[in-house]
């Protein structure tokens, strides 16, 4: 039976002819069951939480990048044959007493090299620096072009090395690349591999551990080492779990402390925090048991599991209570609480698994991975705190005094005693004046927030990693190789395709050396290389280095002459590809859509059947395939998750008018959130992609403990502001203390050392109160204004009340 059918208020002395068969089937299969339910809890808590002793923290490059599109699938087509444009870590080697031509350094510089080197989950073949053979220079001389390693060969460390060294890398092309450019660091390139060599996927909490140990090492002989890159970002994020772990548990203090604080009875709220606690353990219990891992970015699942079984289980804990306080035997309170809050908990579950599976739609497996990790929790508290709180509520019955503390509110309205204040205000929501203005100050504000809204942008609005905090070492790591060498790590590949062995056709080249001398316009462009630079280079420096020659010269012989000593990262063995590559100043989202709309305008009027201008490779141009992707999936899901929590309100209710009342708060809050967004700097990524999705699935409880009360007292025939008031009393308060309750547990994360995290708590704590507020003052707005009861049907419904 729909629980708005049924009264929140049990008859004086509901125990006198209590029938135990009576009821729905799941109820007497789980209450005349009692003892084989908790059996079944404890041997499944017990298996589970072996199997979370096995749960691993990984990550990896390949989750964070969306496989499927096109941008991604040209990648990934030619991932073999492009050098150094995917998964990379540059490690610069600064020598603070002095430049890099000094024997010191470059042997503790060679050492380090040998060290990284060895590293599991390195390209060693395309790894690079002053020390790889790899690394050369070429240069005009008498003779003509002549060239070499930029390390030269006898080197020993005497002051004519260094100086050829000196001289070598003024010729080599490398100063601003490998060479800082006031000549006081070097870079170590180091590409990655999926898999080590064991085939295994590549750890990468290990080797940032690695790459740490190294940095501490050989910063003891007078360097200083800065590392970028994605391990580097994984690593940090992972050492911050420890803090994670710590604001998990003043969570779970400060909800304790606060459910105690209502209730004043330790055996339900220890009973309370455990069963939320239990079903965090079968959640974790479950990952490794279908064979997934914890990621750092799905970090805050856990939490919001235990914070949605607070939600619930503070819920069946109020009505037991309750009916304990009015002389009910505590297995009959526990039952007429499962009836009446059953289904409305399970639609409220079934929602928050809606906003957290609607991220499927997202190709980006962290994401993916992300939603089924929190489907999975939200399933088992359909079992800890819907079922298992309640049986073991019907055991334990609560405190007798915290019992009849809980009905003062009732039993003073009983008396004819004025309203508490805080009731008093919020009934007036019921009424036309504030009902109104209530509605007109949420549409303004709704107005606000979506006109703010549209300036959210999407991807990074900073440099460096925003996922960490500005001042982290590996942020300062970002700036000093951003300042040292005057450009950023970010670079944007656009692949030439030709058939096999005409890469080097003069009109391909030449198509190459317009869009080049295009891209250099571009704002955010710091730099280009391609093969048609390199024909200009060539042609200046064999004629004796004068400027007028810097010209891409109309011969084929001279582009072929010039192409068979061109490095292979300019274009492919089988002469079928050739690369651009663009550096930018940064990957913010701006830069990022600048340059790839320029590519596409480009190719879209210079492809031909033959030459195709694909993008994206390098660290840029995968974040550019990621921002579209999120893009296209932000409006998606929420429309998704907005159609199916409508759909589950529906589907419970039986009225569109009670629909639109549930779900005026939650799009208020969430255009709010986005407005928050916009003020606070933040673009939506991978990082913050999920939050508003989750924010209106767990924001729906509120409204839906709310509505099922206030829905049942307008068909008993009671007026608005009366069926509102029991409402309140019944769940409103449990709402304003989950409400207060969860923003101050995820308000802590402010603290944490991980930016999105802080970032996410804030946004979480600002969307929790929102809801909160939301829901206690335009639920009975849009109540008075769509929900009042008509007499006919309030005297059907009493009519049927007396029959039953």
């Amino acid at each position: 039976m729909s629980p708005d059918l049924i009264s929140p208020t049990p008859p004086r002395d509901p125990d006198a002819g209590f029938d135990p068969r009576s009821g729905s089937l799941v109820e007497r299969a789980l209450f005349n069951h009692r003892a084989a339910v908790l059996l079944l809890c404890l041997l499944a808590t017990l298996l589970l939480g072996w199997q979370a002793t096995r749960l691993q923290l990984s990550a990896s490059f390949e989750k964070t990048i969306p496989a499927s599109h096109p941008f991604i699938q040209n990648f990934l087509a030619h991932q073999a044959e492009l050098h150094g444009l995917g998964n990379a870590v540059r490690i610069a080697v600064a020598n603070p007493q002095g430049n890099i031509y000094d024997a010191a350094y470059l042997e503790t510089l060679r050492q380090l090299n040998d060290a990284v080197f060895l590293l599991p989950g390195v390209d060693r073949m395309q790894m690079k620096s002053l020390w790889t053979p790899s690394t050369r220079w070429t240069g005009v001389t008498e003779d003509g072009l002549e060239g070499g390693p930029v390390i030269p060969e006898g080197y020993a460390g005497r002051p004519e090395d260094l100086q050829q060294l000196a001289a070598n890398v003024a010729r080599s092309g490398e100063v601003g690349q490998l060479v800082a450019l006031d000549g006081r660091s070097s870079v170590i390139y180091v590409p990655l591999l999926a898999h080590d060599a064991q085939g295994q996927p590549l750890d990468y909490g290990r080797l940032a551990a690695q790459l740490e140990a190294l940095r501490t090492q050989f910063e003891a002989r007078g360097v200083t080492v800065h590392i970028t890159g994605f391990a580097k970002i994984v690593g940090e994020l992972m050492d911050g779990v420890r803090a994670v772990a710590g604001f998990f548990g003043l969570a779970v203090l400060i909800a304790a402390a606060m459910v105690y604080g209502y209730t004043r009875c330790v055996r339900s709220t220890a009973l309370v925090v455990l069963c939320s606690l239990v079903a965090v353990v079968w959640q974790l219990g479950l990952l490794p048991a279908l064979g997934m891992a914890l990621d750092p970015y799905s970090l805050l699942v856990p939490f919001l599991i235990f914070a949605i079984g607070m939600s619930h289980g503070a819920q069946k804990m109020n009505g037991i209570m309750q009916d304990i306080g009015r002389g009910t035997d505590r297995l009959v309170a526990a039952r007429l609480t499962f009836r009446r809050l059953f289904l409305a908990g399970l639609t409220a579950l079934l929602a928050d698994a809606v906003g957290f599976a609607v991220l499927l739609v997202i190709d980006i497996q962290v994401i993916r991975e992300l939603a089924l990790a929190a489907s999975l929790g939200v399933g088992v508290l359909i079992f800890t705190n819907l079922i298992l709180l309640p049986v073991l509520l019907s055991y334990t019955g609560v405190n007798a005094q915290a019992a009849q503390r809980s009905l003062q509110a009732e039993r003073a309205d009983q008396r004819g005693d004025a309203r508490h204040p805080l009731w008093a205000a919020l009934d007036r929501f019921t009424q036309p004046r504030a009902a109104t203005a209530a509605l007109v100050l949420a549409g303004l504000a709704l107005a606000g927030g979506v006109g703010l809204s549209q300036r959210l942008a999407i991807g990074d609005l900073d440099p460096g990693a925003a996922e960490l905090r500005p001042g982290s070492r590996y942020n300062r790591d970002v700036a000093f190789l951003n300042g040292a060498y005057g450009a950023s790590s970010d670079v944007l590949a656009v692949m030439v395709q030709t058939p096999d062995g005409q890469c080097t056709q003069l009109a391909t080249v030449q198509r190459v050396d317009q869009l080049e001398w295009q891209l250099r316009q571009v704002e955010g462009v710091e730099s280009t290389q391609t093969l048609a630079l390199l024909n200009r280079r060539v042609a200046v420096g064999l004629n004796e280095g004068h400027p007028k020659w810097g010209e891409l010269l109309p011969s084929q012989d001279m582009v072929n002459t010039i192409t068979a000593g061109a490095p292979r990262g300019l274009y492919n063995d089988a002469c079928s590809l050739l690369t651009v590559y663009v550096y930018l100043s940064d990957h913010k989202a701006q830069t990022l859509q600048r340059v790839v709309a320029h590519v596409q305008a480009f190719a879209a009027e210079h492809d031909t059947a033959e030459v195709k201008f694909l993008l994206a490779a390098g660290s840029a141009g995968i974040e550019a395939a990621t921002n579209i992707v999120v893009q296209q999936a932000w409006r998606t899901m929420l429309w998704l998750v907005y159609g199916a929590v409508a759909l589950l309100c529906f589907i419970t209710f039986r009225s569109w008018r009670a629909v639109l009342v549930a779900l005026l708060p939650l799009v208020l809050t969430s255009f709010l959130a986005e407005a928050l967004m916009v003020a606070l700097g933040l673009g939506v990524k991978v990082a913050t992609l999920p939050v508003i999705a989750l924010g209106v699935g767990i924001g729906v409880d509120y409204a839906l403990y709310i509505l099922s009360i206030l829905l049942a007292r307008l068909k008993e025939g009671a007026s608005l502001s009366e069926a509102y008031y029991r409402a309140l009393l019944f769940t409103g308060k449990v709402v304003m203390l989950t409400g207060v309750t969860l923003a101050l547990g995820v308000v802590t994360w402010v603290a944490s050392p991980i930016k999105f995290q802080a970032d996410m708590g804030l946004l979480l704590a600002f969307m929790f109160l929102l809801n909160m507020v939301g829901a206690l003052v335009l639920i009975p707005a849009g109540a008075h204004l769509l929900l009042r009861p008509k007499p006919r049907q309030a005297e059907r419904s009493m009519r049927f009340q007396r029959w039953l």
